[in-house]
């Protein structure tokens, strides 16, 4: 089997299985009172068998095993740490249909859908590990969920307030990680911004080129017109 097959069998269940994880991690965290705990902990523990063999296969098949190694260091982290299996949904985005045509053709607008998509997605993943990690310490300041919230966005959008911040460790790695997606975000929608700037701005100067050289041509033919009319006495046209 090759690793384009291997891919192909394996995109969808997988992302699933990350729907899936989201579904149960999410009720084991906002209501942990209600979800048995045996199944969703067998639940929890197949989908990570799932991810790691995927992972290993992948590795297998690698023509380029170092290389591709290095180039997904993001698949290990998926299956190293639980709270970022719920991430490979992101890939779900580049692959829906409805969302390219809603785009369009042009990369800018699958570059805008892209990022809102995956940003939103990735502010609840955060806040939701986030309130995982702090709800439980004594001298945490998140202590509920519509506070992990806030917190991903403030620091998503590196506002940084600095009214809510995380105690434990598992919570700083989480700022950490957030904090630099954010600072990517933040350049990216930079990028976007200044790439439709730039080619508004040439718009208006290729229509005001064109009506220059427009006016040129029109000009130039007067001047031909009278210099004929100037050397062979031809009635210039009115």
């Amino acid at each position: 089997m090759t690793m384009e097959r291997w891919r192909t069998l394996t995109e969808w269940p997988l992302m699933l299985l990350a729907v899936a994880y989201l579904a149960v991690y999410s009720w084991e965290v906002l209501s942990p009172q209600t979800i048995p705990e045996g199944p969703a902990s067998a639940a929890l523990q197949a989908i990570w068998i799932a991810f790691a063999v995927h992972y290993a296969v992948s590795l297998i098949l690698a023509p380029a095993k170092r290389s591709w190694f290095l180039r997904n260091l993001h698949e290990l982290a998926i299956v190293a740490l639980p709270m970022l299996r719920p991430l490979r949904l992101l890939r779900l985005l580049a692959t829906l249909n409805v969302i390219n045509k809603i785009a369009g053709t042009a990369l800018r607008g699958r570059v805008l859908i892209y990022v809102t998509g995956g940003s939103a997605l990735l502010v609840y993943i955060a806040a939701l590990a986030m309130y995982d990690a702090e709800a439980g310490h004594p001298d945490s300041l998140i202590t509920r969920f519509g506070d992990a919230v806030w917190w991903a966005i403030v620091s998503v959008t590196t506002v940084g307030y600095g009214d809510l911040y995380p105690v434990t460790l598992t919570g700083r790695l989480i700022a950490i990680g957030l904090m630099i997606y954010g600072i990517a975000l933040l350049g990216v929608v930079t990028a976007t911004l200044a790439s439709w700037i730039i080619e508004q701005v040439a718009a208006e100067e290729e229509k005001s080129t064109a009506a220059t050289e427009a006016h040129i041509d029109r000009l130039g033919a007067e001047i031909a017109e009278l210099r004929r009319f100037l050397t062979d006495g031809t009635q210039r046209p009115s």
